[in-house]
């Protein structure tokens, strides 16, 4: 540098002589040659140290740039401070609101279906319990687990519906829209994965076309105390030091879910004692009458048998009905057993049963008949029985893959009946979780700029010290939103940055409309058309705070 800078007095001195090429080429002749060699040199000289100006000025600029957001970043501290009343003011979402996908003209829709679980029957939290401790003896007692695994308890705060479980690997799983794994998404037993130690198991955040061939969903009603259970056996055999196939958990908790089902177990433990399991509905029978009275038909279709269907109708209904009639009457066809979703795609034939004798008639079923019971059958001859095209009816049902992704593909429309929707807007509604969700979007845009003004060859001290705290914060930010939902997987709807989840992702592709409950639909008039928003958001009930929102209190507090 410093024989650069003995020659800076030359080049100036030079910068100010004119030359004649052709007096000269005269006089010296070929020492031109020489001259043409130390004018290159100064040239390059010259280059040089305009590179190190413009890297000196870069460099300023970079401090310039890092200082900038710095004071942002600390305005924007200042305003974290108070909820500012333009969030306060912003419109609330309706937690018993229809959501709409695709537009739907409810007049015409003529027909009317129905599933009965979690659809038309609401329980109570402590089935989940229920369906835990019975799947747990079972497995205890027919499938020689353990005995202490007789002390494990339910624990609702734990499992969320949407989850994975990958049956290589053992671990539950909670994706995002796009099929990637949530950074605090994966639990192996109950302990949660870190980044490292995802990126160790699966090489990448992401699940390939592969790896996904292995994941098992868990979106049904029986999914909480289903994913609670898998998570409890697979710690009990880490702790206690037991080689164990993570496959051979998943089919001995999901054969002792179905067995709980399919024996009437859960069935006679919720009739032996509703008060404690179903919830009474007088406003499901004011919509199963309004339609009526609008001409609509009415079908129940379910898995569930009849005298279970019955004795739950019967409970929730009783204080509405009183000697008015039997609740089958709102109904213009009954259908039980009907193994969905293999209903959708099968060619069984109806049985009608007769609920005095509990037996199947052998009669061939060729008309559904009032107050009548039909067992088993299939879409194909449902659809050649009542003559009902696809676009007029309608079909709810709460198991996006059971209960609406064959109805979706035989032109059906569909509702999805979601019970957690109603909490998760109203979590959303609230000024602090609005609040924390506009400091997420302030602090991830400032994150975005600092690393988009600062290549990361030039990436200084300054700029890791203010890239630390920024991290740190929006982290904070993050995990106050998780908390406020569901301390392990957070909300069912978003990942922990706001963005939608898988399970939001099967939503949006197997249901019209969703809703928390088939009676919202009280609400809305037999002939309403049900737009879809104009906006580009993925899941409708969904309400962005823009980071704009702070951007006044911002400026006024930035000197």
């Amino acid at each position: 540098m410093a024989s650069f800078r003995r020659l800076l007095p030359l080049c100036s001195s030079l910068r100010g002589t004119r030359f004649s090429f052709s007096g000269v080429y005269e006089r010296f002749g070929a020492n031109v040659c020489g001259y043409s060699k130390f004018t290159s040199s100064v040239h390059t000289v010259s280059k040089f140290e305009e590179k190190i100006k413009r890297a000196e000025a870069d460099a300023s600029e970079d401090n310039d740039d890092i200082d900038n957001i710095r004071r942002e970043f600390d305005a924007a501290k200042r305003s974290f401070l108070e909820i500012p009343e333009a969030l306060k003011a912003m419109p609330k979402t309706n937690p018993e609101g229809i959501y709409v996908n695709r537009g739907l003209r409810l007049d015409l829709i003529q027909v009317y279906g129905f599933d009965y679980d979690f659809t038309l029957a609401h329980y109570s939290a402590n089935l989940q319990s229920l369906i835990y401790d019975l799947a747990k003896e079972h497995m205890v007692k027919e499938f020689k687990y353990p005995e202490v695994c007789m002390s494990f308890k339910y624990d609702p705060s734990f499992p969320i519906r949407g989850l994975y479980y990958d049956r290589e690997h053992g671990c539950l799983l909670k994706l995002d829209f796009f099929g990637s794994i949530e950074e605090e998404g994966c639990f192996y037993g109950r302990h949660q994965l870190s980044e490292e130690e995802i990126v160790e198991i699966y090489g990448t955040r992401h699940i390939g076309r592969d790896q996904a061939r292995r994941l098992v969903g868990l979106m049904d009603f029986f999914c909480f105390s289903e994913a609670c259970l898998i998570a409890d056996m697979v710690q009990y055999f880490v702790d206690a030091k037991l080689e164990f196939d993570a496959c051979y958990i998943y089919e001995d908790v999901n054969n002792a879910i179905q067995h709980v089902h399919q024996s009437g177990l859960m069935h006679r433990g919720i009739l032996s004692d509703p008060h404690r399991y179903l919830v009474k509905n007088g406003q499901l029978l004011r919509f199963l009458r309004m339609l009526k009275e609008k001409g609509k038909k009415l079908f129940l279709l379910t898995n569930s048998p009849y005298y279970f269907v019955d004795g739950g109708m019967q409970f929730m209904l009783e204080d509405s009905t009183g000697n008015s009639g039997s609740w089958k009457e709102l109904f213009d066809v009954v259908i039980a057993k009907a193994n969905k979703p293999g209903f959708y795609t099968s060619e069984h034939p109806f049985r009608c049963y007769d609920t005095e004798k509990d037996t199947l008639a052998f009669t061939k079923v060729d008309t559904f008949l009032k107050n009548k019971i039909y067992y088993h059958g299939s879409l194909k001859s449902f659809l050649q029985i009542t003559k009902w095209k696809g676009p007029e009816v309608i079909y709810f049902g709460d198991h996006l893959f059971s209960d609406l992704r064959g109805p979706s593909k035989a032109g059906w429309r569909t509702a999805a009946i979601i019970h957690e929707l109603e909490d998760e807007i109203r979590i959303q509604n609230e000024d602090r979780y609005r609040f924390e969700q506009a400091k997420f979007h302030i602090l991830q845009e400032l994150l975005g700029r600092l690393h988009a003004v600062i290549p990361s060859s030039k990436r200084s001290e300054a700029y890791k010290l203010l890239m630390g705290e920024l991290n740190e914060e929006r982290q904070k930010a993050r995990s106050m939103m998780k908390r406020m939902f569901n301390t392990s997987f957070g909300a069912t709807f978003l990942t922990d940055k706001g963005q939608e989840s898988a399970f939001a992702y099967h939503i949006h592709q197997y249901a019209d409309v969703y809703t928390s409950k088939p009676e919202n639909f009280l609400f809305f008039s037999p002939e309403t058309w049900l737009h879809a928003p104009c906006d580009i958001k993925i899941m409708p009930h969904h309400v962005k705070i823009p980071s704009s929102l702070f951007k006044t209190s911002r400026c006024s507090s930035m000197p």
